[in-house]
């Protein structure tokens, strides 16, 4: 099992529980596609952006640790890019 860690920028204009809602799909989709989240998962909080994206200006940053295969990034990406809420994300393999 290989380390990785997912980077996810969510829409400013979603209240706590949906951005919480947002969070547990997504760590359901880990878990669906074989890998394990490593807890707590880490909340930057609300961040300006560097220039507009989708006419916004802000949005709510969260890392996500996690073990998986080696299909399991692969597989997240594709069911995180067609999230509505997700205004960009990131996942890299750490090193060990």
């Amino acid at each position: 099992m290989n380390k990785y860690e997912l980077c996810v920028v969510l829409n400013a204009k979603l209240e706590d529980e949906q951005r919480n809602a947002e969070i547990e799909k997504i760590k359901g989709y880990v878990s669906r596609f074989g890998g394990s989240v490593e807890e707590p998962v880490e909340e930057w909080g609300k961040r300006k952006f560097a220039y507009v994206i989708d006419h916004m200006n802000e949005g709510y940053y969260y890392f996500i640790k996690f073990e998986g295969k080696k299909s399991t990034p692969g597989e997240l990406e594709n069911s995180v890019r067609i999230m509505e809420n997700v205004v960009r994300f990131l996942i890299v393999k750490q090193d060990a």
